[in-house]
């Protein structure tokens, strides 16, 4: 049977909103649920805090509330953590922009470099506890010859890749809109210039490069916030929200053989994952099977289900319904055993509630074994 705890509850510890949940276990086996703190309201841009809670049994209950980066009046959010395989040290990814600049005009290019989106880089080395100060690396995620405006990490989990010749290799599956073309009466605001892309490090997140880019801009299918997953043998899996793309379904994925640096085919429409609606998911690879998370009905942000793949993401199965109540966003994380004879659980951090899917940010523990195909 599966059991839950509440992290976050909307309205308590100084903020009206907790979005966005992020999930990873550190080397030592504690449990680390990121999440977005919003001050003044639900909205995605204000004075936004990155904030943390801590579990060392698992996740059935929860340390104090620990600021990560603050926002100080603007919007820091999109936590993407990873832990390097060389170090053990946590690495997270957020984005930054101002308090005041809002995702639409940020896309029509409307606003200066220094309050649009920004990408920061924090660590970790005493378990989640304390981080280092936010490090500017907004040249080498978001180049400006590229000539991105939007730009999120995640939001969820990045991958440290433990297998084949890019082993150790930290990978950011992100997303970014690109500016139209010169002689276009777009105004970049349109759906069709969101793309999805990678953002790698060989050095244990010093220094980081893009991989691949979704760049096609026709569209057919708009890649919006994404998460990877490493399969056997070192390839990885991404699977992104399409932003009301023509080619149909709302869920996009692709698989890339040399460590994220390109694609082996373009993003395509996952048709097995069909019911979820316009929103973010999240993915796990355990062993030789994949998880996806995601709301499980195509009209509205409610019913978080659990889709298992059993052939490295060419298709999923519908495995577990958590809930038909309202919820949105999700991350998954696999569980530490502090017990030899307790099962193995997934667990799978997401946004819920009775009357909204953004009233708390829940933990489901799932044994493994109830979600056999």
């Amino acid at each position: 049977m599966s059991s839950f705890s509440v992290p976050y509850v909307s309205g308590e510890g100084g903020y009206d909103t907790y979005r966005i949940p992020a999930a990873i276990t550190t080397p030592d086996g504690t449990l680390l649920a990121f999440a977005e703190g919003r001050v003044g309201g639900s909205s995605d841009t204000g004075n936004i805090d990155v904030v943390v809670r801590r579990s060392t049994d698992g996740g059935r209950s929860w340390g104090p509330l620990i600021l990560v980066a603050a926002g100080e009046g603007d919007t820091r959010g999109n936590p993407s953590p990873v832990i390097d395989p060389a170090t053990g040290r946590l690495v997270l990814l957020t984005c930054f922009n101002g308090g005041d600049a809002h995702e639409d005009a940020i896309m029509r290019g409307e606003v200066p470099p220094e309050r649009s989106r920004r990408v920061f880089v924090q660590t970790s080395d005493d378990d989640g506890l304390s981080f280092s100060a936010p490090r500017d690396v907004t040249e080498e995620a978001k180049p400006t010859a590229l000539g991105w405006r939007w730009y999120a990490t995640g939001p969820g989990h990045a991958v440290a890749l433990r297998q084949g010749r890019h082993a150790g290799r930290l990978v950011v599956a992100a997303n970014h809109s690109a500016s139209p073309p010169a002689d276009s009466p777009d105004t970049g605001e349109e759906d069709r210039y969101y793309g999805a892309h990678a953002l790698l490090s060989d050095d244990g997140g010093r220094s980081w490069r893009i991989g691949f880019v979704d760049g096609v801009y026709d569209g057919v299918v708009n890649a919006n916030e994404s998460l990877a997953a490493e399969l056997p043998g070192g390839r990885l899996y991404f699977n992104s929200r399409d932003q009301h793309g023509t080619a149909g379904g709302n869920r996009v994925d692709a698989h890339s053989l040399d460590g994220g640096e390109s694609l082996r085919e373009p993003y395509a429409p996952q048709d097995t994952l069909a019911d979820v609606p316009v929103v973010q998911g999240s993915v796990l690879s355990v062993g030789d099977v994949l998880f996806f998370a995601g709301p499980s009905r195509p009209d509205a942000r409610a019913a978080l289900a659990l889709w298992r793949s059993d052939d490295q993401g060419r298709s999923f199965t519908r495995v577990r319904t958590l809930s038909t109540r309202p919820a949105a966003y999700s991350d998954l994380v696999l569980l530490v055993n502090d017990d030899e004879h307790e099962e193995t659980c997934l667990g799978v951090l997401y946004e819920t509630g009775e009357a909204g899917p953004y009233e708390t940010i829940e933990l489901r523990r799932v044994p493994l074994r109830e979600l056999r195909g």
